[in-house]
């Protein structure tokens, strides 16, 4: 029963480094559920005069698969207790980008991606995570010319105490050309109502328990899309990208409500804006800036009833979750 202690004490806090639409539970790893949200950025000025504006709206589920804790010989021929979480992480968004008031391209872009994460831990083997996954990102008028996206990586999380934490590991991407990304992920608890913890060079928070119901955050968040589109000239249509890149300086407030509901408000700035153009030969054709400008999100999660397979993992545990 103690080692099944431990193998769950890592599991628990991985989650700090997982989800960043709301503030992380452990009913998002192992029970299903659907995080509805919307971003608002109003118009701001481009260096080239013109005004750009962006909007995006999605849908985040998780898909719990197995749960398993086994034990058995692992290396060195010494007895090893293993514990196994595997999910599927599934999202949609549809993204509205205008240029001086005009939506462009017409009907924005549509997002369509799919992760296999699976969360291992282990006495001897200590704490992994892997994962893997994919999607597209496309606008009516390239919906049959797509630019798929891959992904995939490994992470050690490493316990250095009760309150502190660390994760790195690698992460290989693909958008049009290979990326090799170091990743550092970090938790720190200071005293019983605060929090430090960030995944980089993706995102850092600091996070306030104000009660049982209701936590703040103060984020950092880069964030943006990659999308195809098309250029229309006189004598032909030509293909395009856009990439947009932003940081985001918010703080965020979530509210848990009726135990099913999670309700999260989150206000701020983005800056660091930049959209680029880039034509089918990867050739970057126009960079343009922006100001920081303000940001606006709500979200929405609704988590199902609790599923027989994490119920099982939970009583065999010992621990309630």
């Amino acid at each position: 029963m103690l080692a099944k202690k431990l193998l769950c004490f890592l599991l628990i806090h991985f989650i700090g480094f997982q989800l960043v639409a709301q503030t992380p539970s452990l009913s998002q790893l192992f029970y299903p559920n659907i995080t509805l949200k919307t971003e608002i950025m109003p118009d701001a000025s481009m260096n080239n005069g013109h005004q750009f504006g962006l909007n995006r709206s999605s849908a985040l589920g998780i898909i719990p698969l197995s749960t398993e804790i086994s034990a058995g010989i692992g290396f060195g021929k010494k007895a090893d207790i293993q514990a196994k979480h595997s999910l599927l992480i599934a999202n949609l968004a549809q993204i509205n980008t205008t240029i001086d008031g005009k939506e462009q391209p017409d009907g924005g872009y549509k997002t369509m991606g799919l992760t296999y994460v699976q969360l291992k831990a282990s006495l001897r083997e200590k704490f992994w995570v892997y994962g893997v996954g994919g999607g597209v990102t496309q606008s009516n008028e390239t919906f049959f010319n797509p630019q798929p996206y891959f992904y995939g990586g490994a992470a050690r999380l490493r316990i250095l105490g009760l309150r502190t934490q660390i994760l790195y590991g690698t992460a290989i991407v693909y958008s049009q050309k290979f990326r090799i990304i170091p990743i550092f992920g970090f938790t720190k608890a200071l005293g019983d109502d605060w929090k430090v913890s960030g995944i980089l060079p993706f995102r850092a928070s600091v996070t306030y328990k104000a009660n049982q119901w209701l936590h703040l955050d103060f984020n950092t968040v880069y964030d943006g899309f990659s999308a195809g589109y098309q250029e229309y000239s006189a004598t032909e249509k030509l293909v395009r990208r856009q990439n947009y890149q932003h940081v985001k300086f918010t703080l965020s407030a979530n509210a848990h409500i009726l135990n099913v509901f999670n309700l999260g408000v989150e206000g701020g700035l983005t800056a660091f804006r930049q959209v680029k153009t880039f034509n089918t030969a990867n050739e970057n054709l126009v960079t343009s800036t922006m100001p920081a400008t303000p940001y606006l999100g709500l979200s929405l999660r609704y988590i199902t009833s609790k599923s027989k397979l994490s119920s099982k993992f939970m009583k065999g545990t010992g621990i309630d979750f």
